[in-house]
């Protein structure tokens, strides 16, 4: 969300000569920035809360870049290949969509912790991979972060290949972003911080706390 403010890169800023790759430069550090909007660094570390390690969390952070890539050059193509015309309004469902997806994220994490005797007990058993979950969530991310992308794209490249090159760049970066994020977030739940499950219960209460009432802010915003 909020991708166009830094995507409208002044055209009389650039020299010809650069016209082509300027572009390009931005746009993996565009991507690697887009990583850490809210919406995205919740839903992330609401899935991590499970990891006993930064590597697992880093891994699942990689699925949802994947799938927020796959999404965005699927968007990408069809729009930027078929020219069809769109309002970034009409992506509003999408974001909406997000909303719903965090409130659930963080019902769901809730609801995993009053069931998971061993968590709560802080045995060392290993929590199942979340990577098809990560992997979802990217997806529904991507198509709703999509419109102000691709409004982006088609205001600062000139071509379609040029565009669709750029999203691979954005791509790339996001992935990195989203990857870095995860592990970052991981930290506090990891065994080398802390290992009394009171801490890392409390730690999870508070990030599908978070989740939930970011959701149905999200919810309400692109709804009305």
């Amino acid at each position: 969300m909020g991708l166009c403010a830094i995507h409208f890169i002044s055209k009389e800023l650039i020299t010809p000569h650069a016209m082509d790759i300027t572009p390009f430069l931005f746009a993996g550090f565009i991507g690697f920035a887009h990583a850490f909007e809210l919406d995205h660094l919740v839903a992330v570390s609401t899935m991590v809360t499970q990891r006993r390690n930064t590597w697992s969390a880093i891994k699942e952070g990689m699925y949802w870049g994947i799938g927020h890539t796959v999404t965005i050059l699927s968007v990408g193509a069809v729009i930027l290949v078929g020219r069809v015309a769109f309002a970034e309004t009409d992506f509003r469902f999408f974001e909406a969509a997000v909303g719903g997806m965090l409130v659930a994220l963080g019902v769901y994490r809730l609801k995993q912790l009053d069931q998971t005797k061993e968590e709560l007990q802080g045995h060392a058993h290993t929590p199942k991979p979340m990577q098809n979950m990560a992997f979802g969530v990217g997806l529904v991310h991507g198509i709703a972060g999509s419109g102000a992308l691709l409004v982006g794209v088609m205001t600062t490249v000139q071509s379609t290949w040029a565009g669709l090159i750029y999203l691979i760049i954005f791509g790339a970066g996001s992935v990195i972003g989203m990857m870095t994020a995860a592990g970052v977030l991981s930290i506090p739940f990891s065994n080398r911080i802390g290992k009394a499950a009171s801490y890392k219960r409390m730690l999870t209460i508070l990030s599908s706390i978070l989740s939930i009432g970011l959701g149905i802010w999200v919810f309400f915003e692109n709804i009305n």
